[in-house]
C-alpha cells in the first residue's frame, strides 16, 4: 500500500461456536488507503501467547459488498466475503491447510478517504457444518 500516512484502527471481533462467544479487541496503528472503488487496511497483528508471533493483515473492502482479508504469518488465509454468497476459501495453519465455506450475512460500509467504519458478519462452514458465526466491526481514524 502506498499511503504512507499513519491510522488508528481499532478491530472488534466477536466469534460464536456452539452458544459461546469470544470477543477479542484490538487497537492498533496501520495504514489505509481509498481507491475510486475500493479501499485497504492494512495491520500488524501479534500472537496474545507469544508477542514473537505476528501476522500481516490486508483487508480490501469493494463498493459492490465485498470484503477479502488476507492474512500471512503462520496463519495464511484468505477469506472472500460478499454478501448473500458463498465462497470456499483457503486457510493455513501449523497443522495443515484447510477449505472452508464462508458466507456473508452482512457488510456495512461508511469507509471515505478519511477512515470510517466497516462491520461485516458471516459464518464459517467446514463438510457443509456450521463451525461459527462471526462478526467484526473495524474504525479507522487518521492518527493525530
Amino acid at each position: 500500500m502506498e499511503n504512507k500516512n499513519e491510522y488508528l484502527i481499532s478491530v472488534t471481533g466477536i466469534q460464536e461456536i456452539d452458544g459461546e462467544k469470544d470477543k477479542i479487541e484490538l487497537q492498533t496503528v496501520g495504514r489505509f488507503m481509498m481507491k475510486p472503488d475500493h479501499a485497504y487496511i492494512g495491520y500488524k497483528e501479534y500472537d496474545e501467547e507469544n508477542p514473537s508471533v505476528s501476522s500481516n493483515n490486508v483487508i480490501k473492502v469493494e463498493k459492490d459488498d465485498k470484503v477479502t482479508i488476507i492474512r500471512n504469518g503462520e496463519i495464511q488465509s484468505r477469506l472472500i466475503l460478499e454478501k448473500g454468497r458463498r465462497h470456499q476459501c483457503h486457510y493455513r495453519t501449523i497443522m495443515g491447510d484447510l477449505m472452508i465455506g464462508v458466507f456473508a450475512d452482512t457488510i456495512s460500509n461508511s469507509l471515505t478517504d478519511k477512515g470510517g467504519k466497516l462491520h461485516v458478519s458471516y459464518s464459517l462452514d467446514f463438510n457443509n457444518e456450521l463451525v461459527s458465526n462471526n462478526e467484526f466491526y473495524i474504525d479507522v481514524k487518521e492518527k493525530g
